[in-house]
């Protein structure tokens, strides 16, 4: 009896973990995009790829002199391509320019993410 109730408290916290690494890929582009609107570049640098940082750095640049807000981010993982793991999301990033206003349209890209360091990172876009 005592067994049965072990598995049945540890079968859905197995599966919790497992899903939690498989949106993990998700989150990282998730942090990524949420760091980029609240113009916090440390957390932006760490959630991005050595190779991405330079990238990243000019991205951040250019939201420094608007008022920026993400509208309905959502993220998921697509698939692999190569050592890349492939993320897409829905969504959008409004910055105001003062009288105009630019929308971005977040489902535009594809997100490329992958493990480096241990942690899961944003690498790049296509």
């Amino acid at each position: 009896m005592m067994r049965l109730l072990w598995i049945a408290v540890l079968i859905p916290l197995i599966a919790s973990g497992c899903a939690a690494q498989g949106d993990a890929p998700a989150a990282a582009v998730e942090g990524y995009l949420g760091a980029l609107v609240a113009r916090d570049y440390d957390r932006l640098a760490g959630f991005s790829c050595a190779g991405w940082e330079a990238q990243a750095r000019t991205e951040f640049d250019s939201f420094t002199a608007v008022t920026t807000q993400i509208e309905g981010l959502q993220c998921q993982q697509a698939g692999v391509q190569g050592e890349f793991t492939e993320v897409t999301c829905s969504g959008k990033i409004t910055a105001n320019y003062g009288n105009e206003v630019l929308e971005i349209n977040l489902a535009d890209q594809t997100y490329l993410v992958r493990m480096e360091g241990g942690e899961w990172r944003m690498c790049g876009y296509r």
